[in-house]
């Protein structure tokens, strides 16, 4: 019987890193103010890296503890996903002309850190 030959194999991953963005709007922003700590306006449904996205702004925060000082912004996932790796920046900007013309929160967090993993529909960051 012959023996069998060793044929050399290889395979390859390859991760792709995709970008995108989105302009979420608050007209009225002075309106929303006041309308309860915990509540929520969320933006459209939006898609980056075949997964569905949204922004939930919290004008009066999200939590009792930030007793309506601060708003809290989050990225949520919107689609059906597990273990959903993404790096975002969120930027906010004033436009009342008033005082200081743009806030700018800016959330990232470094490459070598690793992104924040999203678990399942709903998760926020």
């Amino acid at each position: 019987m012959p023996s069998p030959v060793n044929s050399p194999t290889s395979s390859q991953s390859v991760t792709q890193t995709v970008n995108g963005s989105h302009s979420f709007t608050i007209k009225g922003y002075s309106l929303a103010k006041g309308m309860g700590i915990g509540k929520h306006i969320a933006s459209e449904s939006f898609t980056v890296g075949g997964y569905q996205w949204a922004i939930y702004f919290y004008p009066d925060g999200k939590n009792p503890k930030d007793n309506s000082t601060y708003v809290s912004v989050f990225v949520a996932l919107a689609s059906e996903g597990t273990d959903i790796s993404a790096l975002f920046e969120l930027t906010l900007l004033d436009q009342s002309e008033r005082g200081k013309h743009k806030v700018h929160s800016h959330f990232d967090r470094a490459l070598e850190s690793g992104p924040y993993t999203l678990k399942y529909r709903g998760s926020m960051w």
